[in-house]
């Protein structure tokens, strides 16, 4: 029996290296991997409204803006004013984009209804990001109640309320999941828009991996998806999109989903049924190209896409002077098919 022992005894002793070295080089990856899915991509913006000042015959007057998160952090946005009294609607991008990539739908919305309009960059993206990593989700959502928070700070000239008493949200994948979370907490959200919409952070998390390393693999997944939650601490919380979607009551709900983005197709049919009765549902699951890919859309695809949300928008929260929406939203295709 001794010698057993010993002889086990020397195995592990030989063996222990080799678990080190296996032990340390799945923390190195998991480390690696957990940094590269929090601090997404950075790139320069397709579009500025500097840049789209220059390059149309519009005097467009979008500004800079920033604010404070719940948690101190600060955030910034592009805002375009509307009329005094009238809704204002916030857009949120995709996980891995920026808020340049709403840019068109957001000006023609803007001319199209008159509502104010708001784009911020969510947490970790865009150049330089005044939060450096992205929760997947549960940090923007308080971010987007900070934004509602902001937009009723605004005042026109003579010291009255720019923004009237309804807001509506716009948001594709991580935007959709935040606008879904954070409309589910504010009454004064009345029209949701959401394309693409995950069934968790998670699910986005999972995405990212799969885009980061080019395949899906359960192991880093699971690998992923612990140590995020080790790094993120208190700001991952994986709270599924169906428990909070049953707050909406009585709100207007678009659900948008397509082949173009097959992997959030089920979720977001899924949603649909989640939510409450007498929740005013439009849902279109067969789109042949969804907000995940509208920016490189010809001219007609984009079209139909953009008109799809701005009537839904135009319908439920307001009604514009009549005429204004198609002379508008003509001569904001026109304007873009130049550029």
């Amino acid at each position: 029996m001794p010698s057993r022992r010993r002889r086990i005894r020397k195995l592990l002793k030989a063996l222990l290296p080799i678990i080190l070295l296996l032990v340390i080089a799945i923390g190195g990856v998991t480390a690696w991997l957990v940094y590269q899915i929090t601090h997404p991509p950075h790139r320069d913006y397709l579009v500025t409204p500097e840049k789209f000042t220059r390059l149309s015959d519009r005097g467009l007057r979008a500004t800079e803006e920033t604010w404070t998160n719940p948690d101190g952090t600060a955030a910034r946005g592009w805002l375009l004013r509307g009329a005094e009294g009238a809704p204002a609607i916030i857009l949120l991008h995709a996980y891995g984009t920026d808020r340049s990539w709403l840019f068109n739908l957001g000006v023609k919305l803007n001319e199209a209804t008159n509502f104010t309009v708001l784009w911020p960059d969510l947490r970790g993206h865009g150049p330089q990001p005044l939060v450096k990593r992205t929760s997947f989700g549960a940090r923007e959502a308080e971010d987007v109640l900070a934004a509602i928070s902001f937009l009723r700070t605004l005042r026109t000239p003579r010291g009255t309320p720019l923004v009237g008493d309804q807001i509506g949200l716009y948001g594709v994948e991580l935007g959709a999941y935040a606008a879904a979370r954070a409309g589910a907490r504010n009454p004064q959200v009345r029209a949701l828009a959401l394309d693409s919409v995950p069934a968790s952070p998670s699910a986005i998390l999972h995405a990212a991996v799969a885009r980061y390393m080019g395949f899906s693999n359960a192991w880093l997944d699971l690998l992923a998806r612990s140590g995020t939650r080790l790094y993120l601490f208190e700001d991952y919380d994986d709270a599924k999109t169906c428990d909070f979607a049953r707050h909406l009551e009585g709100r207007e709900v678009l659900l948008l989903a397509g082949s173009d983005a097959s992997r959030w197709r089920s979720s977001t049919v899924q949603l649909a049924r989640c939510l409450p009765l007498s929740t005013h549902l439009e849902l279109h699951d067969a789109l042949p190209l969804t907000g995940l890919n509208v920016v490189s859309a010809t001219g007609e695809q984009g079209e139909a896409y953009d008109r799809r949300v701005i009537e839904f928008f135009n319908r439920t929260l307001n009604t514009p002077a009549p005429g204004t929406y198609e002379t508008s939203l003509r001569r904001s295709l026109s304007d873009r098919g130049r550029r």
